[in-house]
């Protein structure tokens, strides 16, 4: 197959009527060009240029070639100017994988500041309910990089983001709200908004009350933090819930755990050496884990 340096040394030489010239233009030796002419003239089995006394010209197999050379050096050219416009991020895709629960409050607005600074950048987002969720995506080549807690099995590159904290939500009028803060012994025999088996709050909860010997009492099964958020309000039981997931204008009382309750978010890269992906992951690393001014407020 013809190289894109023996197109381009076919093309500048019927340009220019001169492999002398040709040469220079190229910033190539004489010998070193007509070698590449040579090579291409031995992949086609026939001559592409015809010496004169005075310069060159195009055989016809030279003419019938010449257009097709041109387009492939153009579309070559395109290539690098597309790669060069994703490193400044002037366009390429982000494929991203979210943790539901941090969609709006940690992955939204990085987005919105995104799509403002890089309109040319295309985005598609899957949200995923489970940390392993998120690795099966990166796996499977749907997306190239995952917003989450750490996965279960992850052996390739991460970067902390930071820490989450889970706090318990209460209805305002229940019997625990006077409390400054909570225990998992204060569960006990509690009904809890809990988490549906899909979402991966459910068993990594389950986990942590086990350390503390309370079997949490589950009424109801949410597969949405902020619903669970939602219903705790309600009055249905107590949730517990990152605080990445609950909403500025949540009725409900929140309570820090005693002792504190909180899980590690990460970036989870599936191509590291991507400058566009590089670029995302600093920029949410910078914001870090936000912690809306009302849920401040409603803590503490």
């Amino acid at each position: 197959m013809p190289t894109l340096r023996a197109l381009e040394c076919l093309i500048a030489v019927l340009d220019a009527g001169s492999i002398t010239e040709a040469a220079a233009l190229l910033h190539m030796s004489q010998p070193a060009l007509s070698h590449q002419l040579a090579a291409l003239e031995r992949e086609i089995g026939a001559p592409v240029v015809e010496r004169l006394p005075r310069g060159v010209r195009a055989t016809a197999i030279g003419r019938a070639v010449e257009a097709d050379a041109r387009m492939a050096l153009t579309a070559a050219a395109r290539v690098a100017d597309s790669g060069k416009a994703v490193v400044r991020g002037a366009g390429g895709v982000l494929r991203l994988a979210c943790a539901e629960s941090l969609t709006a409050s940690l992955l939204a607005p990085v987005l919105r500041t995104w799509i403002r600074r890089h309109p040319e950048v295309r985005i598609q987002l899957t949200e995923a309910a489970s940390a392993d969720d998120l690795v099966h995506h990166l796996e499977s080549g749907t997306a190239d990089l995952a917003l989450g807690p750490r996965p279960t099995r992850w052996t390739g590159t991460s970067q902390l983001i930071g820490p989450e904290e889970i706090v318990a939500v209460l209805p305002a009028d229940h019997p625990l709200s006077h409390r400054d803060r909570l225990s998992f012994s204060d569960l006990h025999d509690q009904p809890v908004v809990h988490y549906h088996p899909d979402n991966g709050l459910a068993g990594w909860l389950d986990t942590e009350a086990a350390r503390h010997d309370v079997p949490l009492q589950p009424v109801v099964r949410a597969r949405q933090a902020s619903t669970a958020a939602q219903l705790a309000a309600s009055g249905l039981g107590i949730a517990l819930v990152p605080t990445t997931a609950l909403g500025p204008a949540l009725p409900a009382t929140l309570k820090h755990l005693h002792p504190p309750l909180s899980r590690d978010l990460f970036c989870l890269i599936g191509t590291p050496t991507d400058p566009l992906l590089r670029r995302f992951v600093s920029d949410i690393v910078d914001r870090g884990v936000p912690l809306a001014a009302s849920v401040r407020t409603k803590l503490g």
